[in-house]
């Protein structure tokens, strides 16, 4: 997928101009933060679960290239080929190959974000396979001419019914319709076919299991199931840093993951599926293989984000920041919107191609508080902001404003003096109305809302009053 993300202030201006995707996004917000503050409080012990789920993630985090090796083992034990891609061009050209091997025309896919990330669906039809997304947020994207997901969890969460009725009546030339059941049983229809006439599945991987060479898939419409044993092939595309050690681990993970992303107990479907299909068993597929994904992950291991890859990816950290609930997914501008997000894409991407993302955030840590895996996301942002004031990807005069302010703040005599003045510069600009339309030095703060106006004196000189008065 091409990144957008150095668009991420156009995109963000054309999302708050959007009406229809700020009711959406007003209608979501409520339902995932809601729906998990009930969720958690099922577990007695909540932050004794995230100390443990930190602890299953650290440790195979630490020691990376050994439980990689032990998945590849017993992976291989149970019949399933282990296959490594540096990239999203790897990743195509393994999956193409994959299906040219078996002689195969359609591909139905499962959610896969690195899928994403590799830009698979084109190069599939490119290569003469079709491929067919089977989760309905991304069969709904898909037919909507590849448009990007708005969300790792709930792809088309910026959607309202109204436009999904209008591209089924218009691609399934079917009657419109917006009863939610049954557009749902429209899709299933449609979809149903597809899963019986696919040579190869496609999926993601929420767990690699190390112990048994086994992938655990987490969705809610059972597409996942359909995917993984109907035909023939199938393909597990995820990253490298998904392996955990054993099932014991997974049942640990599995408390938090669902009451973190939807607000679940558990979610419909979970299955664990290991190796290729054994005689005498119904289902299951001929040829199972993993390709497991760099694509920028080994760089971060040992580094000072390497705390960013104990993301579970439950989606928690968006569902809860005042900026995505404002401007949605897609103003990101690439696979993983959000926090997480803002610290993945200037990993993955590169930093000097996502520049504002570290920025797009308040930094509240409301993120840091409900990561079922305590990822100190604040605190990766604020590393990523020095980052990038180190290598001087801020403008010049950005650099110039904090090293004057750093200058200022630290002789405190002549600090009081330049507050002093600002304040009643700020108050006179206000001109007693409460509320500045336009700052001067700073008219991007004030494009699209007020800045509130001092009411004309300091701290400093308002605690001296303050004694002065008793």
């Amino acid at each position: 997928m091409e990144s957008r993300a150095h668009r991420f202030k156009q995109n963000a201006v054309d999302s708050l101009a959007n009406p229809v995707l700020q009711a959406s996004m007003k209608k979501a917000k409520g339902k995932f933060v809601d729906k998990r503050a009930i969720a958690i409080k099922e577990i007695d012990d909540f932050e004794a679960t995230r100390e443990a789920a930190k602890r299953i993630r650290n440790q195979v985090i630490e020691n990376l290239d050994l439980w990689l090796e032990k998945f590849e083992q017993t992976a291989t034990a149970r019949g399933a080929k282990v296959l490594w891609a540096k990239d999203g061009a790897e990743i195509c050209r393994l999956v193409v190959e994959i299906g040219k091997q078996h002689g195969v025309k359609k591909a139905v896919k499962s959610k896969s974000m690195l899928s994403e990330e590799a830009g698979l669906n084109l190069a599939l039809a490119a290569a003469g396979i079709q491929p067919v997304e089977t989760d309905l947020g991304e069969y709904i994207l898909q037919i909507n001419d590849n448009e990007p997901p708005s969300h790792i969890i709930a792809p088309v969460v910026h959607k309202s019914l109204d436009e999904v009725a209008d591209l089924f009546h218009k691609t399934h030339h079917t009657p419109r319709k917006t009863d939610i059941p049954q557009l749902t049983r429209e899709a299933r229809e449609v979809l149903r076919e597809h899963f019986l006439t696919a040579e190869m599945g496609i999926s993601g991987g929420n767990f690699l299991i190390a112990e048994t060479g086994s992938v655990a898939l987490v969705t809610n419409e059972g597409n996942g199931r359909m995917v993984t044993t109907l035909p023939r092939v199938h393909v597990v595309v995820t990253g490298i840093e998904k392996v955990i050690p054993t099932l014991e681990d997974l049942a640990t993970l599995m408390r938090l993951l669902p009451r973190s992303a939807t607000g679940q107990s558990i979610s419909n479907y979970v299955s664990v599926l290991t190796g290729t299909k054994a005689e005498g068993e119904s289902d299951g597929p001929e040829h199972l293989y993993f390709i497991l994904v760099d694509n920028g992950r080994a760089e971060v291991v040992g580094s000072e984000f390497q705390d960013m890859l104990r993301c579970i990816r439950c989606g928690a950290c968006m569902n809860h920041c005042p900026v995505y609930q404002t401007i949605g997914g897609q103003a990101y501008g690439w696979v993983y919107p959000g926090p997480m997000g803002s610290v993945l894409t200037p990993l993955y991407t590169g930093l000097e191609n996502a520049l504002d993302l570290p920025h797009a955030a308040t930094l509240c840590n409301q993120c840091g508080v409900v990561c079922p895996v305590k990822i100190p996301l604040p605190e990766l942002l604020r590393k990523l902001r020095e980052k990038q004031v180190e290598r001087h990807l801020r403008p010049w005069f950005e650099r110039l404003a904090f090293r004057l302010w750093a200058w200022v703040a630290s002789r405190p005599a002549l600090y009081g003096l330049g507050t002093r003045f600002a304040v009643r510069y700020l108050e006179w600009l206000a001109d007693g109305k409460g509320s500045i339309s336009r700052l001067g030095l700073a008219p991007e703060w004030t494009q699209g809302r007020n800045f509130p106006a001092p009411e004309g004196k300091t701290f400093r000189e308002l605690y001296a009053q303050r004694g002065r008065n008793g």
